[in-house]
């Protein structure tokens, strides 16, 4: 992992997935590049769509279900923290 590609997003969208979906977990020990569903976080479609209002409501990223790059997107903080930087609009 390098600090490079890290997004600086990062700490604040810990912060909100934390917060958002009550987890019982300190927002810096999410390592960016696990996996936010399955082994990873443990999240699952109910937490992907309180995460995703929350981003809507936070930056004004519209994250859509139907979106191809969802998956991807959604695969790790890095990754979620990258996208919400490049399409926010607040």
């Amino acid at each position: 992992m390098t600090d490079s590609a890290a997004s600086p997003l990062e700490p604040a969208i810990a912060n909100l997935i934390v917060q958002t979906l009550k987890l019982k977990v300190d927002p810096s020990a999410i390592d960016p590049t696990q996996a936010l569903f399955g082994d990873g976080l443990g999240l699952d479609s109910i937490d992907a769509l309180e995460l995703s209002l929350a981003i809507s409501q936070t930056y004004g990223y519209q994250l859509k279900s139907s979106d191809p790059e969802i998956k991807a997107v959604f695969s790790s903080l890095r990754a979620l923290s990258t996208a919400i930087e490049k399409n926010r609009t607040k």
